[in-house]
């Protein structure tokens, strides 16, 4: 029989191995994941918090990636990247995260947004995985609520074959941003730039598009939320109040995109900003109104489980993380 004599590769390997195992209390010959090269996924992306007696289920929906230069509209990319490394980011490029909210109010489920569905980056398209992890079906949607219809918060309300994603829910839209984006007039006006997010917004509520329920700001639209208009990121954001009892939670949709820099910089405007001086005197107002009355608050594109209190710091204001809590 052939003698077997390990190389010195073999042997340090399985020295590092043991090593791991050691470090981390398994056992001998039993290595983590990553120190066997296996892939190693995430933890489902869901996290649960209550607002009053109303419970509040965060779904992330994976993140796309997006090169720094010419990201915020009015800064000078050398002070973006400064922000950037002060947040401890990569000063090359921004990963911009996505995470909807499904209220449960009573026995009925609201959406709010809808992710990426099977059109975003290859890096999204998580929210169905994780909604299902969390407990939830989409047959139980009772209403989905829209803050704006830009596609990455509509998108997974149809998916590219036509099919409805959420076949027996109310679909509820602010009215600002449906006579914008459905006025035949502004389509053929707009940019060349801009007529595929037309287009995109025909395709995902054309088919539904008489069963539509058009919502004003300052109405509560479903029992314990209030639209409150936010204009200036698209015409018709829309942020919304969730009260129930003593709790209060300020859904911000895209008032700001990531904390680190238009938290901390509220006067900068974001490349998706359609109106940028307007979206920024809107997110200095919410975020002000944030921090005084020390609201909770929760963001479409902040870190996950994107949400946390709001705090003035200098001319600016800093996000404050909630603690992680496995009770809910």
């Amino acid at each position: 029989m052939a003698r077997f004599e390990p190389s010195r590769r073999t042997v340090m390997a399985g020295a590092g191995a043991l090593t791991v195992a050691a470090a981390l209390d398994l056992p001998a010959g039993i290595a983590p994941a990553h120190a066997q090269g296996a892939s190693v996924n995430q933890n489902p992306g869901f996290y649960r918090y209550k607002v009053g007696d109303i419970t509040v289920t965060a779904v992330n929906d994976g993140f796309a990636k997006r090169p720094l230069e010419g990201f915020v509209r009015n800064a000078e990319l050398a002070d973006v990247k400064k922000a950037m490394e002060q947040a401890y980011l990569p000063s090359d490029a921004l990963s911009i995260t996505f995470t909807t909210l499904a209220l449960q109010i009573g026995d009925k489920i609201t959406l709010i947004d809808t992710g990426n569905g099977d059109s975003g980056a290859p890096t999204s398209g998580a929210w169905m995985k994780n909604f299902q992890a969390a407990g939830l079906d989409p047959k139980n949607v009772s209403s989905v609520v829209f803050s704006h219809f830009h596609g990455d918060h509509i998108n997974g309300f149809r998916l590219k074959d036509g099919t409805a994603v959420f076949p027996n829910a109310e679909v509820m839209v602010p009215a600002a941003e449906w006579a914008f984006w459905m006025d035949d007039a502004k389509m053929n006006a707009a940019p060349e730039a801009m007529k595929g997010a037309f287009a995109g917004v025909r395709r995902v509520f054309g088919p539904v598009a008489k069963d539509v329920k058009q919502y004003e700001a300052g109405k509560e639209i479903v029992p314990g939320v209030t639209a409150i208009a936010a204009p200036g990121h698209t015409p018709g954001h829309t942020v919304f109040a969730v009260s129930s009892g003593s709790g209060k939670l300020l859904v911000l949709s895209d008032t700001t995109n990531h904390p680190a820099l238009f938290v901390r910089n509220p006067d900068w405007s974001a490349v998706f900003d359609m109106d940028g001086p307007q979206a920024a005197a809107t997110r200095r107002k919410l975020l002000d109104m944030a921090a005084t009355e020390k609201m909770q608050v929760c963001f479409y594109h902040a870190p996950f489980p994107a949400t946390g209190h709001i705090a003035k710091a200098g001319n600016g204001f800093e996000l404050v993380p909630v603690q992680w809590s496995s009770a809910i």
